[in-house]
C-alpha cells in the first residue's frame, strides 16, 4: 500500500484516473480525507510480525510515584490468575455463534474456522503486486459483466478482503445471497459493516442500487468516505439534511430520517418520485436505535413502509431480543434470517481502578467480583493493615468457613455491618485522580485509550490536568505540530486554541462542545496514533469508527434532565466495545473507576445484569398522519381561478390503522406478551402450590404424621405459646416507638429556629443491613413556606401520612393512642438530602452549624441550605418505609458538597453530646420490650430441647428451602410483569389524537381527507413539530423580515437543548434586534393557541420558540466572522455550530416547501448562502 508521510508536500498526493482500466495502484482521492491530515503507514502487527519492544512514553518524574509493591503471596496469586485466564482462553468452546433462520438449508456451512487475525498468505510468499480493495471490487464487477450474476457467491465476496472473514459474517452474506432480509446482532467493533459492504459489492456488480442509512450525520460522512475508498467517487453518493452529493449513485449513504421521508412517498401514489427505483437493498445501521425515545419511531416506519421486494440488512449491537426483531420484520416485510454473534474478535479484560491500584474487576473464573475489591478489603488497605503474607494457607483454612457462611462484602474488620456513611467514607478515600489511573495504564502498555467522562467540562478539565504529562516522543510531536499547522492554514477559525497544548502532549477532548471539524481532526490524529488519550462524552460510543486499546469509564451514572441516572447495561457494553483494535491488539481493556458512591460491587451488578431488550417507541407525529392519510392527495390553487381542487384519492383511516398496527410494539404485544403471560401464569400457579405446602396447616399435617402424639402435642402447645408471645413482643415494640416519637416531636419543634443541630438517622435496607447516617438538621417540612419540597410532599400521594392507631397493652386492659408523624429534612455527610419522619431519628446532638451569617449582610446558613434544597430536581428515592412514614433520599449538588464535608462522622460524636432525653415511660417500654424478647428467645430454646424437635426441624428446614424457591419464582414473576408493562399498545389512540389536532387547525379534513395548504406544507417539512413549523413559515409577518432577521426567527424555532455554559465567566451572547423580538412575541400568541388545541386533544408534542440565542444566529447571518462572534461568548463552539446548522437545515427546506410565498423562499435562500460557510459548513468527504 502506498505510504503518505505527513512530511510529504501536497504535490505528492495523486488522484487516480476515473477510468478503471487506467487506474494506477493508488487509493482513490477520498483516502486522503481532510487535507490537513495525510496518512502515514502504520504496519499492522500480525502473529508473525509482532513488535519486539513497547513504545516508551515520556513523563515528568515529578508526576508519578513509585508503584506500591504487593506482597509475595499477592504477586504469586496474580500470576496464577493470569495463567488461569490464559488457560480459560484456550479452552473456550468453538461454537460461540448462534444462527437462526426462517428456512435454513441443511448442510449450510457451520464448520468455518474461527476468526484469525493473520492475513491470508502471511505465512507464505507474498505476490509481487498486492491489489487494493477497490481494485478487487472492480475486478469482480468486470467478471460479473462478462460471466453473469450467477458467479456471485460468499467466496467471491470474501475474496475482496485480504483476511479471512468471520463465521457470522459469512453466514449473514450467505443469507443475503439467498434473497432473505438479514438481522445481524453482534458486539460493537466486531465487523458488522463488512456484511453491508459485501452486500453493496454484490448489488453494484449487478447494476442495481443500495441505500445505507445511519442515525448520525457524522457517521454518514464517515461511511461516505469509507465507501468511496472501496467503490470510487462516481459510485457513492451522500444525502443528509445538509449535503446532497451524487444522489443518483449506486451506493447512496443517508440519514434515517431522509429515507423515511422518501418512503412516505413510496407508500402513497407517487412512488415514481420516491427515488426508490432500482433499489434492491437498504442497510439500517445501528438499528438498536429503535429503542431511542425521541427517534426510535423512524426505524419502525422504515420497516413498515419499505417495499417488500427490497432486502433489508439490519445491523445491531448485542441486545436481549434480536429474535423478536427478526420475527417482526419477517412478519410484516419478507423472509428474514437472524445471525447473532456473542464473541468479540478481540476479547476484553475488565479492570477496576482505585487510588493506589489497578486490579482485575472479576475473579479468576469471571463469574463474580474480585474479592480484593470488597469494601472490607479496601478498609484494610486504606488503614494500612496488610493481609497475611501466608495468603495461601489462610485461604485453605477459610474454605470451610466460606462454604458454611456467605461472604459479606459490607462487613468491617470486626465482623459488623458497615453503615452507608462508613462505606461512602471508605470509597471516597479510594477515589483516584485522572493521573492516578493513567499512571497504571502507561507502564502496562494499555494506551491509546478513550476515557469516557459524562460532562464537557470534565473532559476539558482532564486535558488541562494532564498538560504536564508528555505521552508523545519527539517524532510524534513534530507530526502533530505539522498537522496543526496545516489545520490552522485550512481552517483558521476551527482551531481550538485551548486544546493545542494538550494535543502536543498526546491528550485531547472530544465532545459536543467542539466544532465538528475539530472533532474530525482529533479522530484522525487518534487513529494515526498521535493522540494517546481522548477524553470523550458517551456520544463517541455511537458508531464512530475510533477503536482504542483501552476504554476508561469514569462513572456508572450520568446527569440527565430528570436527575442522575445509572448507565444501562447496553450503554456500558457499547462504550466498552470501543476497546480492542482488530488486527493490532491481542486483548482490549476496560477500566471502571471508583467513585464516591459507586464501587466494584455496583460495577459487577451492572455488568452481570444482562442485556436490555429492544423496546418499541412508536409514536404518531403530524408528518406521519398527514403523509399516511393524505397519501398522494394534494390540493393546489388553480391558475385559472382561486378555487381549490383535489387530485387522487388518499388513504382511509382503516388502511392507515393497518399500517400503524404493524409496529414492533404491536408484534411484541401480540406474540411475546402471549408467551410471557403463559409463563407468568405457570409461575404464579407454582407459587400458589408451594405456598400451600409451607402454610401452618400443611406443616401441622406433616408434623402430626411424622411425630408421636406426645411429641406432637408438646411442640404444638409450645408453638402456640410462642405465637402469642411474639404478638405481645410486636405490641411492646410499637409502644416503644410511640414513646420515642413522643419525646422527639417537641425537641425537633424547638430546633426549628435555632442552630442547625447534628443528628443520626437509622434504617435497614431491603437486605436487612442496618445503616447509620450523620446529618445536619434543616427543619420541619411544614416550616419551609413556599418551597418545592413542601408542595411536592402535599401534592404527591407517595408521601402521604396517616394517623396510626396503636393499642398499647396495660396491666388490666389496652389503651389506644393516636400517633401522628411529620416530615423533616436534613443534609447527610454523604452529600445526600434526607426526607424522614420521627420514626427514623436515632438521636440528636448538642453540636451543629451556628445559624449565624459568615459575613455581615449574608444570608443565614439555614436560609442558604433551604435555597440549595429548593434548587434540587426533587428526584427522591425511597430507602425504607413503615406505617409511621418513609425515609427518602436525594443526591445533593456541588454547592451542598462543602456543607456536607463539615458534618462530622458519627464516631467523633459521643453519647455525652446527645441532647435527646427520653422519658421514664420510654425507658420502661424499652425494658418491657427487652424482657419480652428474652422470653421469646427462651421459649425457642425450650422447643429445641423437646423430644421430636429433630424431625420437626427437618420439616421446618424443608419449608425454608421451599420459601427460598418461592422468592426466586417471585423475582422471575416480577421481571416478567415488568417486561409485560413495557410492551406498549399499538399507538392508534395517539394517531387519532394527532388527527384531531390536524382537523381542528384546518390542515386536513378528516371526513373527506382533503389536505389543505397548511397540511401540505407540514407534510413536506422535517422537524419535531411539523405543524407548528408550517404555521410559522406560512405566517405573513415573516415577509417583512430581512434574510438575517428571518434566520434569527428560524433559530428561535430550533434552539431546543442549547444552553449557556455557567462556568464561562464574564461572557455574553448577542441580543436579537427589536424587529425580531416583536415577531417572536407575535408568534408566541399563535403558539399558545396551538398548545391549547393540543392539550384539548391530549397531544404532547412540544412547540418550541425561544429567542434567547436568536441574536447569535442574526449576527452570523449578518456576516460576522467566527472569531468575532465567539469572542467572550457564553456558548460552547459546538453548541453554537449545532444551532447554526439546525437553522441552516430549516432555511434550506423553505425554498422546496409547497405553498410558501416566493419572497420568503428567496430570503431563506439568501440567508442560507450567507450562513453556510466555514467553520460550520460540514465536509462531505
Amino acid at each position: 500500500m502506498l505510504t503518505l508521510s505527513i512530511l510529504s508536500p501536497p504535490s505528492h498526493c495523486y488522484r487516480p484516473c476515473p477510468d478503471a482500466s487506467s487506474r494506477s495502484p493508488l487509493p482513490p482521492k477520498s483516502f486522503l480525507r481532510l487535507g490537513f491530515c495525510c496518512f502515514r503507514l502504520l504496519r499492522t502487527p500480525t502473529p508473525n510480525h509482532l513488535p519486539q519492544s513497547r513504545r516508551s512514553y515520556k513523563f515528568p518524574r515529578s508526576i508519578f510515584r513509585p508503584e506500591p509493591q504487593l506482597s509475595d503471596a499477592d504477586e504469586e496469586e496474580e500470576e496464577e490468575e493470569a495463567d488461569d485466564e490464559d488457560d480459560d482462553d484456550e479452552e473456550e468452546a468453538a461454537d460461540e455463534y448462534e444462527y437462526v433462520a426462517g428456512d435454513v438449508v441443511d448442510g449450510a456451512e457451520q464448520s468455518e474456522d474461527e476468526f484469525e487475525s493473520s492475513l491470508i498468505g502471511a505465512s507464505g510468499p507474498k505476490p509481487p503486486f498486492e491489489e487494493f480493495k477497490w481494485q478487487r471490487v472492480e475486478r469482480l464487477r468486470n467478471e460479473v459483466k462478462a460471466f453473469g450474476e450467477q458467479i456471485i457467491d460468499a467466496n467471491e465476496l470474501a475474496s475482496i478482503y485480504d483476511f479471512r472473514i468471520d463465521k457470522f459474517q459469512r453466514l449473514a452474506i450467505q443469507a443475503f445471497l439467498r434473497g432473505s432480509s438479514v438481522v445481524v446482532s453482534a458486539p460493537t467493533s466486531s465487523g458488522k459493516t463488512l456484511i453491508a459492504e459485501a452486500a453493496a459489492v454484490a448489488t453494484v456488480a449487478r447494476g442495481r442500487r443500495i441505500f445505507y442509512t445511519t442515525p448520525l450525520k457524522a457517521l454518514s460522512n464517515q461511511k461516505f468516505r469509507e465507501f468511496r475508498e472501496t467503490f470510487g467517487d462516481s459510485s457513492v453518493g451522500l444525502l443528509t439534511g445538509d449535503s446532497a452529493v451524487n444522489r443518483d449513485a449506486q451506493v447512496l449513504i443517508m440519514t434515517t430520517e431522509i429515507l423515511r421521508n422518501m418512503l412516505y412517498q413510496s407508500v402513497g401514489m407517487f412512488s415514481s418520485e420516491s427515488g426508490l427505483f432500482h433499489v434492491d437493498v437498504i442497510v439500517l445501521d445501528e438499528v438498536h436505535y429503535l429503542s431511542d425515545i425521541s427517534r426510535g419511531t423512524v426505524w419502525e416506519e422504515i420497516v413498515i413502509y419499505c417495499p417488500k421486494e427490497v432486502q433489508l440488512i439490519c445491523l445491531s449491537a448485542t441486545v436481549a431480543n434480536p429474535d423478536e426483531l427478526a420475527g417482526w420484520i419477517a412478519q410484516i416485510h419478507n423472509k428474514t434470517e437472524l445471525v447473532t454473534s456473542s464473541k468479540r474478535p478481540v476479547p476484553l479484560t475488565w479492570h477496576f481502578s482505585a487510588k493506589t491500584s489497578l486490579l482485575p474487576l472479576l475473579n479468576e473464573k469471571g463469574t463474580s467480583m474480585n474479592r480484593k475489591l470488597s469494601v472490607n478489603y479496601l478498609q484494610l488497605y486504606s488503614s494500612g493493615i496488610k493481609p497475611d503474607k501466608d495468603d495461601r494457607s489462610r485461604k485453605r483454612s477459610s474454605r470451610k468457613r466460606r462454604s458454611e457462611m456467605s461472604y459479606d462484602i459490607n462487613a468491617n474488620v470486626n465482623g459488623q455491618n458497615l453503615s452507608k456513611n462508613d462505606i461512602n467514607t471508605i470509597r471516597r478515600s479510594q477515589v483516584p485522580q485522572v493521573i492516578d489511573t493513567l499512571w497504571h495504564l502507561h507502564p502496562r502498555d494499555m494506551l491509546p485509550a478513550i476515557w469516557f467522562i459524562f460532562s464537557r467540562k470534565g473532559c476539558d478539565a482532564a486535558v488541562q490536568y494532564l498538560e504536564d504529562c508528555q505521552l508523545l516522543d519527539e517524532c510524534e510531536m513534530s507530526e502533530v505540530e505539522l498537522a496543526l499547522k496545516r489545520f490552522r492554514i485550512q481552517y483558521p477559525d476551527a482551531l481550538r486554541e485551548s486544546s493545542v497544548k494538550g494535543l502536543l502532549r498526546g491528550v485531547a477532548a472530544h465532545h459536543a462542545g467542539c466544532l465538528p471539524l475539530w472533532k474530525s481532526f482529533v479522530e484522525e490524529l487518534f487513529q494515526r496514533g498521535l493522540v494517546k488519550v481522548v477524553f470523550a462524552t458517551e456520544t463517541l460510543a455511537a458508531g464512530i469508527n475510533m477503536p482504542a486499546r483501552t476504554t476508561v469509564i469514569s462513572s456508572l451514572s450520568k446527569r440527565s434532565e430528570s436527575g442522575r441516572v445509572l448507565l444501562s447495561s447496553n450503554e456500558l457494553l457499547q462504550m466498552a466495545g470501543r476497546a480492542g483494535r482488530r488486527g493490532i491488539d491481542e486483548r482490549g481493556h476496560v477500566v471502571l473507576v471508583q467513585t464516591p458512591f459507586e464501587g466494584a460491587e455496583e460495577c459487577c451488578k451492572l455488568l452481570f445484569s444482562g442485556l436490555e431488550p429492544l423496546v418499541s417507541q412508536f409514536t404518531a407525529s403530524y408528518g406521519m398522519v398527514l403523509n399516511l392519510l393524505a397519501g398522494g392527495k394534494v390540493t393546489r390553487r388553480s391558475n385559472e381561478s382561486e378555487g381549490m381542487k383535489a387530485a387522487q384519492t388518499g388513504r382511509t383511516l382503516e388502511e392507515a390503522r393497518k399500517l400503524i398496527e404493524q409496529s414492533f410494539g404491536n408484534y411484541v404485544g401480540s406474540n411475546v406478551m402471549l408467551a410471557a403471560k403463559e409463563e407468568l401464569a405457570k409461575i404464579q400457579e407454582e407459587i400458589e402450590i408451594l405456598t400451600s405446602e409451607i402454610s401452618d396447616e400443611a406443616i401441622d399435617r406433616k408434623s402430626r404424621k411424622l411425630l408421636s402424639d406426645r411429641a406432637y402435642n408438646e411442640i404444638a402447645d409450645l408453638q402456640e405459646e410462642l405465637r402469642a408471645e411474639k404478638c405481645l413482643r410486636t405490641e411492646l415494640r410499637r409502644r416503644m416507638e410511640l414513646e420515642r416519637i413522643s419525646a422527639l416531636r417537641p425537641l425537633l419543634e424547638e430546633l426549628k429556629d435555632g442552630h442547625l443541630h447534628f443528628m443520626s438517622l437509622q434504617y435497614s435496607d431491603s437486605e436487612g443491613t442496618q445503616h447509620l447516617v450523620a446529618a445536619v438538621y434543616l427543619g420541619k417540612v411544614d416550616s419551609l413556606d413556599g418551597s418545592k419540597l413542601k408542595n411536592m410532599v402535599y401534592a404527591n400521594d407517595s408521601f402521604s401520612l396517616n394517623i396510626v392507631k396503636l393499642e398499647v397493652p396495660r396491666s388490666d386492659s389496652k389503651r389506644q393512642h393516636n400517633v401522628e408523624t411529620s416530615y423533616h429534612v436534613a443534609l447527610g455527610s454523604d452529600n445526600s438530602w434526607y426526607l424522614f419522619t420521627e420514626k427514623w431519628v436515632k438521636t440528636v446532638y448538642k453540636t451543629g452549624f451556628p445559624n449565624v451569617a459568615l459575613v455581615h449582610g449574608d444570608a443565614l446558613p439555614r436560609e442558604i441550605m433551604a435555597m440549595l434544597l429548593d434548587k434540587g430536581e426533587m428526584q427522591w428515592q425511597k430507602l425504607a418505609g413503615s406505617e409511621l412514614g418513609g425515609l427518602w433520599c436525594m443526591e445533593g449538588s456541588l454547592e451542598t458538597w462543602s456543607w456536607s464535608l463539615n458534618v462530622p462522622v458519627l464516631s467523633s460524636l459521643s453519647e455525652e453530646d446527645e441532647v435527646l432525653q427520653f422519658s421514664k415511660a420510654y425507658h420502661t417500654a424499652v425494658e418491657c420490650y427487652k424482657d419480652q424478647r428474652n422470653k421469646v428467645s427462651r421459649l425457642r430454646k425450650k422447643i429445641a430441647r423437646t423430644e421430636g424437635f429433630k424431625e420437626y426441624k427437618k420439616i421446618i428446614d424443608k419449608a425454608k428451602f421451599t420459601e427460598e424457591k418461592i422468592q426466586r419464582l417471585k423475582v422471575r414473576s416480577d421481571r416478567l410483569m415488568s417486561r409485560i408493562e413495557k410492551i406498549e399498545p399499538s399507538g392508534w389512540k395517539e394517531f387519532l389524537q394527532v388527527s384531531n389536532v390536524i382537523h381542528e387547525t384546518r390542515a386536513l379534513d378528516m371526513n373527506t381527507h382533503t389536505i389543505f395548504p397548511l397540511g401540505e406544507t407540514a407534510a413536506a417539512i422535517r422537524g419535531e413539530n411539523e405543524l407548528w413549523l408550517a404555521m410559522v413559515l406560512r405566517n405573513k409577518v415573516l415577509l417583512d423580515l430581512k434574510p438575517a432577521q428571518l434566520a434569527s426567527v428560524c433559530g428561535s424555532l430550533v434552539s431546543e437543548g442549547i444552553k449557556v455554559r455557567p462556568w464561562k465567566n464574564n461572557s455574553y451572547i448577542y441580543e436579537p434586534t427589536t424587529t425580531v423580538t416583536k415577531v417572536v412575541d407575535f408568534l408566541d400568541e399563535q403558539r399558545s393557541s396551538l398548545l391549547q388545541i393540543q392539550e384539548k386533544h391530549g397531544v404532547q408534542i412540544p412547540c418550541f420558540l425561544d429567542s434567547q440565542f436568536s441574536g447569535m444566529v442574526e449576527a452570523w447571518a449578518s456576516g460576522l466572522t467566527w472569531r468575532e462572534i465567539m469572542m467572550d461568548c457564553a456558548m460552547d463552539e459546538g453548541d453554537l455550530a449545532r444551532l447554526l446548522r439546525r437553522t441552516i437545515d430549516l432555511l434550506a427546506q423553505v425554498p422546496k416547501l409547497p405553498d410558501i410565498d416566493p419572497l420568503l423562499q428567496s430570503n431563506a435562500m439568501s440567508a442560507f448562502n450567507v450562513m453556510n460557510r466555514a467553520p460550520i459548513s460540514e465536509l462531505a468527504g
